[in-house]
């Protein structure tokens, strides 16, 4: 069993970031890459970030604040048309709107399936682990397991929704709104399940909205 709060907390980020940066230049097929990218994030959350894990949902309106983020998150593009292809989007820091899978890939059932299972079993728990688990208390204090998760502090609040919005590339200034969202959330509810159920809807919508209307750079 793992026993140090920080890997239990922050180690499955960091497998994550691993297994994605080499998922882009491993020369395997797009059905092998995204399985076992599922199947070793489920098995690294299990042994790792099981005795920190609480999937508990406490609070009604938690599907709301998740569907909310996935609105926020289309609406600039619905509303104005190319408004991401700007230079504040699009830029050599931000990178380019392009997805990871290949035209063939999306053609291929299995693989949607399994990426939509990273985005919306995985990935929710992986980054609110990381950002709202862990960073949100580290900034605190550096024994952060002595924090109560949703303890108030503006230098904390707002570095975590910022480096939040940082992770998500040519769609910062959504993730910015998404990441204040979500820390409020967790200011209120003091809930990790609800900031991964929030996330988890958002990403299901997301991921819906990806598929349905080919919308792919959405995935990153």
């Amino acid at each position: 069993m793992i026993r140090s709060p920080f890997v239990a907390y922050a180690g499955p980020f960091f497998v994550f970031i691993g297994l994605l940066a080499l998922s882009r230049v491993a020369p395997l097929p797009a059905l092998a890459i995204q399985a076992g990218f599922v199947a070793i994030m489920a098995a690294v959350l299990l042994i790792v970030a099981r005795p920190v894990l609480d999937l508990r949902v406490r609070d009604w309106a938690t599907p709301l604040i998740g569907v909310a983020v996935f609105a926020i998150w289309i609406a600039p593009d619905q509303l104005f048309p190319g408004y991401r292809h700007f230079w504040l989007f699009e830029n050599s820091v931000m990178g380019r709107l392009q997805t990871g899978l290949s035209a063939e890939a999306r053609g291929q059932t299995a693989v949607l399936w399994l990426r939509g299972i990273r985005a919306v079993l995985i990935v929710p728990i992986v980054e609110e682990l990381f950002w709202r688990g862990w960073l949100m208390r580290w900034l605190i204090a550096e024994r952060f397991e002595k924090i109560p998760l949703g303890t108030w502090s503006a230098r904390a609040f707002w570095i975590v929704a910022l480096l939040f919005a940082s992770e998500h590339g040519p769609y910062w200034d959504v993730g910015l709104a998404a990441g204040i969202l979500y820390n409020w959330w967790m200011v209120r509810t003091r809930s990790l399940g609800d900031l991964i159920a929030a996330h988890a809807i958002t990403n299901a919508c997301l991921s819906l909205y990806v598929v349905w209307t080919g919308k792919w750079e959405y995935w990153l």
